[in-house]
């Protein structure tokens, strides 16, 4: 973590830019910002589809926004990939995906960043459903990538069932991780974090009460923004992002229990979280 000097300023703490969002998946871009907030991120930029960005804006006041022209489907439109290109390089990092839907032009956005982005790029959800389609432009992304699959999206990735992906993780992780040159995060209990130099852990935080859509969304969003705080440093913020994101589960069903817990009560946690690592 960066240190808080007395002296420090927003500027001390990074920005990141999150190209998340569509009109029927307006919460995964809201949770993925306030859990980005929550971990410290000093300038939160947030490009969504002008049709969503009342909802978005009025849930967040903290993030500068940026409401982008969409497609008939409510979804990121490909012309407006340069404008996004040019506020990525103003960004320490880049965190694509969340709630953006599977579609042609998110696939462009997506191959556009790994070809041309020169900061590092947090991929989750349909951008990785994007990426299944074309693996090999991860080999020649322009920057440091971090991928965060579930065991589905993972399966598609590497062409294999969930139940095979599921019955080798680690090694399925580290593999998969050294070929492309990517940092993986292979979610699920015990979640596998791999590097494209073979190292690898495995994080014991975390419990059944997570498993609901936008856990997802919230530690894509933590991962991002550890990592536009401490931009050369991809494998130890996926390490840390999914270590917090885990205790802040524990921490949520300690108070309200595995079955009523939600993913917008782990970002309400996650300062106890890191409070409880004397952050």
């Amino acid at each position: 973590m960066v240190k808080r000097e007395p002296d420090s300023n927003k500027g001390t703490f990074g920005s990141l830019l999150e190209i998340c969002g569509s009109y029927s998946m307006a919460g995964a871009a809201i949770m993925a910002g306030k859990g980005a907030l929550r971990c410290g991120i000093g300038l939160l930029k947030m490009a969504v589809p002008k049709s969503i960005y009342p909802i978005t804006a009025s849930a967040i006041f903290e993030s500068v926004f940026y409401p982008v022209e969409e497609n008939e489907n409510g979804c990121f439109d490909k012309s407006q990939t340069p404008f996004l290109l040019k506020k990525a390089e103003e960004s320490r990092a880049v965190l694509i995906g969340c709630g953006m839907q599977n579609n042609a032009d998110t696939a462009f956005v997506v191959n556009s960043f790994l070809e041309r982005c020169s900061v590092p790029v947090v991929l989750d959800a349909d951008a990785l459903n994007a990426v299944s389609q074309n693996r090999d432009v991860l080999k020649t992304a322009k920057s440091d990538v971090i991928l965060t699959p579930h065991p589905g999206e993972m399966a598609r990735l590497s062409n294999l069932t969930v139940k095979q992906v599921q019955k080798n993780r680690e090694e399925l992780a580290k593999s998969f991780a050294k070929e492309y040159g990517v940092y993986l995060v292979l979610k699920g209990a015990d979640t596998v974090v791999a590097a494209p130099d073979g190292r690898a852990c495995v994080n014991h935080t975390g419990n059944p009460g997570m498993s609901t859509g936008g856990s997802g969304d919230v530690l894509a969003g933590m991962i991002s923004s550890l990592l536009a705080q401490n931009p050369k440093l991809p494998f130890e913020c996926a390490c840390a992002g999914v270590y917090l994101h885990g205790l802040s589960g524990d921490i949520a069903r300690d108070k309200l229990g595995e079955i009523s817990m939600l993913p917008t009560d782990l970002i309400e946690c996650i300062p106890t979280a890191f409070k409880k690592c004397n952050l």
